[in-house]
């Protein structure tokens, strides 16, 4: 492709290159690149791509795009936000897949991944089209499942993806759109047919400055969709509906004003069931998910659906055939007279939501197993430990992903929530021994919650990913494979 033709929608400052160019590629990383691709110079939270062009050029960059000028001899393109330059040249490189998808975006601190996942099979069975996905969990076109590193992939990730997705026959497909997304414009130049926004609670506080500056960059995705569809039970619901330009669809569980509300809600100790209220309308459906939680992301998934012109009781009714989701309130079979649930938990409004779910149905009592991420924000940690404390009847603190963090390090700052009153309470520095002691103190009737890994299938010690799978050491435990 001609340079002149994959900048056709990027800010450019100053050219000083040959834009009848042919390029063969582009890349943001100064190992991989190859002979005669565009190298985007990006300024990074460990480095800064700019360092890198001289070995780029090297290698046979045909074409350095930067925010500032390079100090060697060779052919550049500077640009306001390289970042934004990166989404708009791998947009055209993929000859602009969005344009021939309806996408869906979803943004939120908690229920991302299973809003996310029910509006992709609501998607398939209602309108019986294909679907991709792009998530925390896994991204998939159709069927076919592929690996997922973070929650949005960076930017040439997307558009790459979304360009498969349209290859394959996928008409529409369903983004889990991250603050992080957002703000290092991984989504820039993408205009979703419908946003969504569930919730915000405390997170991520190590990356923005306030809770303020969070909302208002999760509120950044509806001034780029053609629908909104926005939780007015939420705090932040005021601030997500100021950023979206367009007619916004409302849901709840209290407020009877909303264009689609929960009422007559009953907690099962593996569903909830409900009735979906909107004008002239009321079906009584469910979701095989536990906790209140379940019916506000059941709300959410119809909700986009319907402004993707599916019936509401059509919506209802195929909502009671979706599956669960891996890692979300997940129960794991074990054969037991006690309960053991999975969940991803990793916020103090997503552990209370979880440990609250399990006091719904627990005949016994309520034992919370977590750690908190290495590397990640500091701040969340007391809070989820009082979370515990308070909620639970008893805590079993260990380590989750301690990343480059001395596990230590991370469990003293748990329990400085934790309190020194509050006695009901062990430290296993070890997850797969905490998991085992857990396991062999639980007794008949009790719900024991582990919390924070979900779907995932590792732990991160360093740098280094080892595997580690909850269900498998849940099975190991009881003598099974899993």
């Amino acid at each position: 492709m001609l340079l002149k033709y994959l900048l056709e929608k990027t800010d450019i400052k100053v050219v000083a290159a040959d834009m009848n160019i042919e390029v063969h590629g582009i890349s943001f990383d100064s190992r991989t690149i190859m002979a005669g691709e565009l190298f985007v110079a990006i300024k990074g939270f460990d480095s800064d791509g700019h360092r890198y062009i001289e070995e780029a050029a090297g290698k046979g960059a045909v074409c350095i795009l930067c925010e500032e000028a390079p100090t060697i001899a060779a052919p550049y393109v500077t640009v306001g936000d390289s970042r934004k330059a990166l989404a708009a040249v791998s947009a055209a490189w993929f000859r602009y897949p969005a344009s021939e998808l309806r996408l869906v975006g979803v943004t939120g601190t908690n229920g991302k991944t299973t809003v996310t996942d029910l509006i992709k099979q609501l998607i398939e069975k209602c309108i019986g089209a294909k679907v991709g996905l792009v998530g925390t969990n896994r991204n998939m076109i159709g069927e076919r499942e592929l690996p997922t590193e973070r929650t949005t992939p960076e930017s040439y990730e997307t558009q790459k993806l979304l360009r498969v997705m349209a290859d394959e026959g996928c008409q529409y497909a369903v983004i889990e759109v991250s603050s992080h997304a957002l703000q290092l414009h991984r989504v820039h130049g993408i205009e979703f047919e419908v946003g969504v926004y569930t919730n915000l609670s405390p997170d991520h506080l190590d990356f923005h400055d306030s809770m303020d500056d969070y909302a208002k960059v999760k509120s950044s995705m509806f001034s780029h969709c053609r629908h909104a569809v926005i939780n007015i039970d939420d705090e932040y619901a005021h601030i997500m509906a100021s950023g979206a330009a367009q007619p916004v669809m409302t849901y709840s569980t209290k407020d009877l004003s909303a264009d689609l509300v929960g009422k007559d809600i009953k907690l099962r100790m593996n569903r909830v069931e409900f009735c979906a209220l909107a004008v002239g309308s009321l079906n009584r459906t469910l979701l095989n998910i536990p906790g209140i939680f379940s019916v506000y992301n059941a709300l959410a998934a119809m909700s986009a659906v319907m402004l993707l012109g599916v019936e509401i009781e059509r919506a209802a009714a195929v909502m009671q055939t979706c599956g669960a989701v891996k890692g979300r309130a997940e129960v794991v079979p074990t054969g037991m007279d006690f309960t053991v649930l999975i969940d991803y938990a990793h916020t103090p409004d997503a552990l209370e939501k979880i440990i609250q779910t399990a006091r719904g149905f627990a005949q016994g009592r309520v034992i919370t197993l977590f750690g908190c991420g290495g590397d990640r924000d500091k701040t969340k940690r007391p809070l989820m430990g009082a979370a515990a404390a308070k909620l639970s009847d008893y805590t079993v603190i260990t380590s989750d992903n301690p990343r480059t963090e001395e596990p230590g390090a991370i469990i003293r700052d748990i329990l400085v929530g934790i309190g020194k009153k509050q006695k009901a309470y062990r430290v296993i520095e070890n997850r797969r021994e905490a998991i085992y002691w857990a396991l062999g103190n639980a007794q008949p009737g009790d719900v024991l919650i582990l919390a924070g890994k979900g779907h995932e299938t590792y732990q991160v010690f360093g740098k280094e990913k080892t595997h580690f799978d909850e269900r498998e050491v849940v099975a190991e435990f009881f003598g099974r494979e899993e």
